[in-house]
Formats: C-alpha cells, structure tokens, sequence
C-alpha cells in the first residue's frame, strides 16, 4: 500500500558523541528553502548485555546526555537561523530504526558520518548511515563536513544509469538544483568491460541517447535550472567521486529495498558514502511516498 503520509519536515538524527555543526548548517538551509520545519532526534538505544545492578543509573546518564545533546543542537539552530520551525524528541531505540520509522513524516532525513569500517557498519549499533539510507522510505542525505562549493558556480551532480531510481534521483536533483539556484550535472557512467565487445560508439549513442531522454522532461518543467549531459568511462564510484570534488551535492538512485546492513544499497552509493567530497543524498525509487 501507498504511504500517504504527508512528508512535511526536515528530520536530523543527532548524534551525542558527535558535533552535528555541518549536520545542522546543511539541514538548517534545506529547512529555509524548503519552508518546512526541523525536527533534532536523538535516539538512545537499549543497553547491551541484559539486565545487570547499574542499568538503570547508565540508562539515566545516556537520556541525560541525549537531552543535552538535543539542548545544544537548538541552541545552534536558533543561532543559525531563528525564524525555524523547531521540534526536539529524545526517543528509546536503536537510531537507524528511529529514523526510519520517523521516514513516513520526512521529506528528507539527514544524518552525519562516523566513517566506519564494513565490518563495523554490519555488525556495530552505532551504524546510522549505511542502514538509514538503504532503507528509509524517503531521501536521506549524508553530510561528512562543511559543504565547500564553490561559490560563483554551484552545481549538483546526479548519477544515472537508465533504472527507475536513476529516474527517481533525477527528479529529486532537478528540484533540489532549482531551490539551490544551481547547475546539475547529470553523469552516466559506463563502466569498461573486461573483455571488449560490441561497437563502442554505438554504445555511447545509446547511452547518450538514454540520458538525454531521462532528464529531457524535467528540463521543460525546470526552465532555468541548466543540465549538462556527460557519459563518462571508468568505474561509477571513482568517477562520481571525483565529480563531487567540486559539486554542492551528489544525488544517486537507492537499488533494491534495503537491510539493515545496507548490503542491497548498492555498491555505488555504498562506496560514495565513504569517497564522496560532498553530501550525499540517496534516493528511493519513490521519494515523495
């Protein structure tokens, strides 16, 4: 069935041992351009270990710092821009199963990186992340640091290669471009076959041809948002990598539905989560519910 849900916020997970300052500047503006309000989650997962004679004493210190944390995270808010609609909520639960609870209200969700290793990102509760974008039912953009655009020409790059979330993260792009004021970059990789075959260049016209179709509708609906087209050779993590050196944001596709060890996120945005020199959006293939 259909989520109907009205997805009217700008969710941020907060994290307590973390400075959320690029977390909360990224999610502050898109609050701005959006007009939607921002709502600070802080979510304080079960103990490990069962029930031992100090549980309740660790309990009362970890929601302690929650609400510190939540305390602080405003305050920078109101710094940053008073004029916020503002909500603060301190829930019980491992955080990437809050928040992709919370995804039905959110129009997007955003989360920092803790930069940690595979193995950590399977098996760790402090993964967030990896989990949250691979399954939440809404865009979830991962801000790694300060955003560092160039300011005379901002410009968005959005990965595409011909599937329904391609089309999905184009849509997504064009949008966030127009509420930029910025250029997007729509880039197709084309990845190098081991072993040559077929007529290289009628390949790349196909592949031309595909890209130009994905992006032409959204182009006459967003008339003053310029698009560049590229088809580029090699492989789509590093290429997108290098893409993102200059861009303000990336934009990809979420492939399959997602677990909790992010294993069906797809190897692109997987590894883009942790080579990307920008923000991070991922998106489902049906991103307004």
């Amino acid at each position: 069935m259909k989520n109907t849900a009205v997805r009217n916020e700008v969710i941020v997970g907060i994290d307590p041992r973390e400075r959320p300052d690029p977390v909360l500047a990224w999610a502050v503006d898109e609050a701005v351009r959006r007009r939607l309000p921002l709502r600070l989650v802080v979510a304080v997962p079960p103990l490990p270990g069962g029930q031992h004679i100090d549980t309740p004493w660790r309990r009362t210190m970890l929601r302690a710092q929650g609400e510190n944390a939540l305390a602080e995270a405003a305050a920078a808010v109101e710094a940053l821009h008073a004029d916020v609609p503002l909500a603060t909520e301190l829930l019980d639960g491992m955080p990437y199963a809050v928040l992709c609870q919370m995804a039905a209200q959110a129009r997007i969700i955003v989360v920092g990186s803790r930069r940690l290793s595979r193995p950590e990102e399977l098996f760790s509760g402090d993964s967030v992340a990896v989990p949250v974008s691979a399954k939440a039912d809404c865009p979830v953009v991962v801000v790694r640091g300060p955003e560092h655009a160039g300011e005379r020409h901002p410009y968005l790059v959005v990965g595409v290669d011909g599937s329904e979330p391609s089309g999905a993260a184009v849509e997504f792009a064009v949008e966030e471009a127009a509420l930029h004021g910025a250029e997007l970059r729509a880039v197709w990789v084309w990845r190098r076959p081991v072993v040559p075959f077929g007529d290289e260049a009628v390949g790349l016209g196909e592949r031309r041809r595909i890209l130009s179709e994905t992006v032409a509708g959204w182009a006459e609906q967003y008339p003053d948002v310029k698009i560049t087209r590229e088809v580029l050779r090699g492989h789509p993590v590093e290429e997108l990598a290098l893409a993102s050196v200059g861009a303000r944001l990336v934009v990809v596709g979420r492939h399959g539905r997602g677990g909790y060890s992010g294993m069906r996120l797809g190897s692109v945005v997987h590894g883009l989560l942790h080579r990307a020199e920008c923000p991070v959006i991922t998106v489902p293939e049906s991103p307004h519910g």
